[in-house]
């Protein structure tokens, strides 16, 4: 899956759910695997350009919260 691809997927799934754990899974990737690619999309200039809402969710779900 390409960047533009992965962030659509993820627009359409903003949520983590088992049915979205198959989906992963039937488009030949582990959910780990799509997690890092995704991860790599929503940093690259072409993600952001493409869907700047969901990089920026992606991004700020993966920092950590403090307190």
């Amino acid at each position: 899956m390409i960047a533009v691809e992965l962030l659509d997927f993820e627009h359409a799934w903003p949520r983590h759910s088992h049915a979205k754990e198959n989906a992963i899974r039937a488009r030949g990737l582990t959910p780990a695997r799509c997690y890092q690619l995704l991860s790599r999309a929503a940093d690259s200039r072409e993600g952001q350009a493409h869907d700047a809402l969901t990089a920026h969710r992606v991004i700020r779900r993966r920092r950590p919260v403090d307190g």
